[in-house]
């Protein structure tokens, strides 16, 4: 029997923490990523309450691992207890990868970088024109933040279930960001066909249609897309969600969640490693593991 030492002292840690923790598919991404690279890293789920989570920076910390990605309900949380913070950060208000350099944690939003990739070839289309934001939680406050900063566009509709919430997010990133655009409605698709159809972009940054739910849509309205509409949804697993497929039948280009899970997880890769992730591969990997 051939045995080999894969991991080592000098294997570099890293992670992900959250609470709860298993449904996270980051560490077969990561973890992925590594083995194609060749690098001598491992990639480790923490399950870790609020309530542990000081406690938890100053372990890791001491144990010299070298970064982490950040998931619910933490990205807000963590705020306070780190040294520093990249601007997307400051505005967003929220972190999803984090840096330990020699003790000191580095805060960073690399969900930006997920929706900027994953939008870009659409980036002369979008400027100056309406889009629709379904959801006001963390993922929509990045899908925000880059839409005012780089693609210029020209009016943001924000609707959620919990209409006072989307108001909330409207009015921060009105004064965060000095946007004019923005506009609060309630999540009710009978309402919103108007709204969606006007739309040239539309993303979905909640939940709805995540396995194992994936009856579940924003909207099963056919009418609410439109041919030459772009359709963007969060959620990778599945890879095409309902949503996706109802966008799809009636004409609208798609952009599934697991481009931008990918995007995102290379830019946090790239952070800790200083290396470039092979996207394509990572991604046609992780692909075929949900499809399975």
């Amino acid at each position: 029997m051939q045995i080999q030492n894969k991991f080592n002292n000098s294997t570099k840690i890293v992670g992900v923490l959250g609470h709860p923790i298993k449904q996270s598919f980051s560490p077969l991404m990561h973890n992925i990523a590594f083995e194609l690279a060749g690098l001598n890293y491992v990639y480790l789920p923490f399950d870790v309450p609020v309530t542990s989570l000081r406690d938890a920076l100053k372990g890791m910390v001491a144990l010299g691992i070298k970064g982490f990605n950040v998931t619910l309900p933490l990205k807000e949380k963590i705020l306070p207890l780190l040294k520093d913070v990249s601007e997307e950060v400051n505005i967003i208000g929220a972190a999803n990868t984090i840096v330990n350099d020699e003790g000191i944690l580095k805060g960073f939003n690399t969900d930006v970088a997920g929706v900027v990739e994953s939008l870009n070839p659409f980036k002369d289309e979008l400027s100056g024109m309406r889009v629709t934001v379904i959801g006001a939680g963390g993922a929509a406050r990045s899908v925000i933040y880059a839409l005012i900063r780089v693609f210029k566009v020209g009016q943001i509709t924000i609707v959620n279930r919990t209409e006072q919430i989307a108001e909330s997010m409207k009015e921060y990133f009105s004064t965060k960001m000095l946007f004019n655009g923005l506009k609060s409605l309630p999540l009710v698709p009978p309402d919103l066909v108007g709204t969606f159809r006007e739309s040239k972009l539309i993303v979905n940054t909640t939940q709805m249609g995540m396995y194992p739910v994936v009856d579940d849509s924003a909207t099963t309205i056919k009418e609410s897309f439109i041919k030459g509409q772009i359709v963007f949804d969060v959620v990778y697993n599945p890879v095409k969600t309902r949503f996706l497929k109802i966008a799809e039948s009636q004409g609208a280009t798609i952009i599934t969640g697991l481009k931008m899970f990918v995007e995102q997880g290379a830019r946090s890769y790239e952070l800790w490693t200083g290396e470039h992730m092979q996207k394509e591969k990572v991604y046609n990997a992780v692909e075929s593991y949900l499809s399975n």
